[in-house]
């Protein structure tokens, strides 16, 4: 059985801020910015994108209340990196000067700064 604990030490090839391009479900080929990574759970959250309608009760800071739309996660198998050139591409791992940078397969570029 896996642990919670050794699920969130699990590395992923996405991170908050890259551009993703969905390449399963009902919103394939859409693309967006990633707001958040879920790691415990392996989700995503990409702006605009699986946008669901939520009840909200009214409250200090929602004076109204009523139905709010807001992005839903998405699970990070159903994602692509999308490099410079804006085509979606695996992503690997390289070492460059001493430390390991996210790389584009297809190019070649790194993606990390």
């Amino acid at each position: 059985m896996i642990k919670k604990q050794d699920l969130s030490k699990t590395k992923y090839k996405v991170k908050k801020g890259d551009t993703v391009e969905v390449i399963a479900g009902e919103q394939s080929g859409e693309r967006g910015e990633v707001l958040s990574v879920d790691r415990t759970r392996g989700r995503v959250l990409v702006k605009n994108i699986n946008m669901v309608k939520k009840t909200m009760p009214k409250s200090q800071e929602n004076q109204k209340g009523g139905i709010v739309e807001k992005e839903a996660s998405i699970h990070i198998s159903n994602v692509m990196v999308v490099n410079k050139a804006g085509k979606a591409t695996r992503v690997g791992r390289k070492e460059v000067d001493g430390k390991l940078k996210r790389y584009a397969k297809k190019s070649g570029e790194v993606l990390d700064k």
